[in-house]
């Protein structure tokens, strides 16, 4: 049985799927759960309070989704992240809003203003940059050869296909995958190719050691 603060999110988001967040009243979002408007207030204190607790749910649903996507095979993660992050945004124009900072007509908006928590406690949701960087970081703890700029390419891609989708959901996921294994790929050889210079290079140096060459000037060159 879900908490009073669970039945309280669950009537808002329902209360926001009927109309534009300004119109959204408290009275009716306790209604609607089914608790008192006392109840309500004790939760989350203000009408922004409410706001920020049901942003900061959607952001957590998503990083969860993440957590879950990350349990694919390695080499499939980057994409199986990407695809998470583009069905997640479609499905849910609060993530949507989180991710690209676009808040579309309606929307609740996070308020980062200093001591915004208010009594309620709940931290602000993450800022796009900040979503960003946690899921970053969470491709590359969990696969420690992917570097982390190879993680932010395919997050980058995805949030591309979710700022312009394809038209059709099965043609902007398949867009996604698309990209981010392309991505992948040539980040891949590309790794490969610069490893293999290297060791070209300290095969070189190792060989300079034996027998230095010189400039016209005596020194071995830099």
């Amino acid at each position: 049985m879900p908490t009073a603060r669970q039945a309280l999110l669950d009537a808002a988001l329902r209360a926001l799927d009927d109309g534009p967040w300004r119109t959204v009243r408290m009275v009716d979002v306790a209604t609607l759960a089914g608790v008192s408007r006392q109840t309500l207030y004790n939760e989350f204190g203000t009408k922004g309070g409410l706001a920020g607790a049901l942003l900061r749910r959607a952001a957590d649903g998503y990083l969860a989704g993440v957590d879950r996507a990350l349990t694919a095979p390695a080499p499939d993660r980057p994409a199986a992240v990407a695809l998470w992050t583009v069905r997640a945004a479609r499905q849910d124009a609060l993530v949507k809003a989180l991710l690209t900072g676009h808040w579309a007509e309606g929307l609740p908006r996070p308020d980062r203003r200093p001591g915004s928590r208010g009594r309620t406690g709940v931290r602000p949701p993450p800022a796009p940059g900040e979503l960003l960087a946690l899921v970053r970081d969470r491709m590359a703890a969990v696969s420690p050869e992917e570097t982390a700029g190879r993680c932010e390419i395919a997050l980058r891609l995805a949030l591309s296909c979710v700022i312009v989708p394809v038209p059709g959901d099965d043609a902007t996921d398949s867009r996604a995958l698309h990209l981010v294994r392309e991505a992948s790929r040539t980040a891949g050889t590309r790794q490969a190719g610069a490893g293999q210079a290297g060791t070209g290079q300290a095969g070189t140096g190792r060989a300079g050691l034996s027998g230095p060459s010189r400039t016209a000037g005596g020194r071995s060159p830099r």
